[in-house]
């Protein structure tokens, strides 16, 4: 059944062998000068590129980074090697690469000003947040990235999965992050590459040792590679289960203020919630009204049981006005 369903994901007339394999994903094989050299090349003009669209949050220009950035590839080789049990500096290459694109931008980061607020950039805000779907999506990812590069019919994927898995830009966020000391929104978008190794080298091993590309055939990887991706599965996980449920816990707890706004605003005429979000632990209520508001304390009664006591509740009104309705529980 194995065989079959290898046959018909990797046909054996489209299946790249493993000396192609091994000249593709390991720089330090062949003519391994010019490989590096254009690697590096590539790598930097790729980070400078997404600095740049980071700072000006520019999705267009971060998309043409992720066509450009090689990461993809020493990472596979990870995958390759492991399974080969041999090994091929592509760890090294790796660690030394992400050290330079954190570094540019943290370079970069120099041209935001102190006062500037990085969660109000889309580039910046959507990195330093994963969750557990990123996860899925990184290894159905690697998934689609190691099919492609053991057949020779599907190369023209790879641009595509270059977009899908995104190993430059987080960087780049970390390094923009660490620039203006924002620890934790830097140690997110962290996560975020680091699920996204996981997801290419996790997948790119199971790929290519049921392709055949291992030291034995189908062989196994070695217990302490094993190991090392257990590990690294750990430190992605445990952060990603945290914050997806963070982001539950926030989402019901939002539409349950809102639910209590609007029983709130109810009796008032043209009156209405206009949306309910948390910032900084604060949950803010968003009225449009063109009169007097009912008694702020009706709302903390309605909220009281409904969210997590000790919550500081402001009301924002259309007309600009800001009130401090009070903290939940007091």
């Amino acid at each position: 059944m194995l065989s079959a369903l290898l046959e018909r994901l990797v046909p054996a007339s489209q299946r790249r062998t493993l000396d192609d394999m091994v000249q593709d994903l390991d720089l330090s094989e062949g003519d391994s000068r010019a490989k590096r050299s254009a690697y590096w090349a590539m790598l930097t003009l790729s980070s400078v590129i997404a600095a740049g669209g980071v700072i000006t949050d520019s999705t267009a220009t971060v998309i043409g980074a992720m066509i450009i950035a090689p990461l993809a590839t020493p990472i596979m080789g990870i995958a390759l090697g492991s399974v080969q049990r041999r090994r091929t500096g592509s760890l090294t290459v790796v660690v030394f690469s992400c050290l330079l694109v954190i570094g540019v931008g943290l370079l970069f980061s120099v041209a935001l000003p102190e006062s500037y607020n990085l969660l109000s950039n889309d580039q910046v805000s959507g990195r330093t947040s994963p969750g557990l779907m990123d996860l899925v999506s990184a290894v159905a990812t690697g998934l689609a990235g190691a099919l492609a590069r053991s057949r020779r019919d599907v190369a023209a994927v790879l641009p595509g999965v270059a977009i899908a898995i995104s190993l430059v830009p987080p960087l780049v966020v970390v390094g923009v992050c660490l620039g203006h000391f924002a620890f934790l929104p830097a140690l997110g978008a962290l996560v975020l590459f680091l699920s996204n190794l996981f997801g290419l080298v996790y997948a790119g091993m199971a790929v290519f040792a049921v392709v055949g590309y291992g030291s034995g055939g189908t062989e196994r990887p070695t217990r302490r590679t094993r190991v090392g991706v257990t590990l690294l599965f750990i430190v992605v996980f445990v952060p990603l289960v945290a914050n997806t449920t963070i982001t539950l816990l926030v989402d019901l707890w939002t539409a349950r203020a809102r639910d209590a706004a609007v029983e709130w605003l109810a009796d008032t005429p043209q009156a209405s919630v206009t949306g309910v979000d948390a910032v900084s632990r604060t949950l803010r209520v968003h009225v449009r009204a063109s009169g007097d508001l009912p008694p702020e304390s009706e709302l903390m009664e309605r909220l009281d049981g409904e969210v997590p006591k000790g919550i500081p509740v402001v009301v924002q009104t259309t007309r600009g006005q800001r009130i401090d309705a009070g903290v939940v529980g007091d």
